[in-house]
């Protein structure tokens, strides 16, 4: 299995929660929203490259695209991506449901 395979699940459960709370206007601006993504990946990016550099951690040439950021693969930053839609989406939508719940 390869790690775009592995990662896709994610992906696309984190748009659909970012979609829902966007939809149910919960989600947070995108002037908060870009620079979280913005920091998130590039901390992402250093860390990444001195944890592979070091040779803490190996992948195998086989499992990912080719795609590289310095020597980071392009599959790591996925879960960054998944967490700044999902995590605000959840807090979103859970505050949303619990405001619902709690007119009853």
């Amino acid at each position: 299995m390869t790690y775009t395979l592995l990662n896709a699940p994610f992906l696309v459960v984190s748009a659909f929660v970012a979609g829902l709370a966007i939809f149910l206007s919960v989600f947070p601006p995108a002037r908060i929203i870009w620079p979280t993504l913005l920091v998130s990946v590039t901390m992402t990016a250093i860390f990444d490259n001195v944890i592979i550099g070091l040779g803490i951690v190996e992948y195998d040439p086989t499992t990912l695209s080719g795609i590289v950021v310095g020597l980071a693969p392009i599959e790591d930053f996925a879960y960054i991506v998944a967490a700044v839609l999902l995590v605000p989406g959840v807090w979103g939508i859970s505050g949303f449901v619990s405001e619902r719940w709690s007119r009853r």
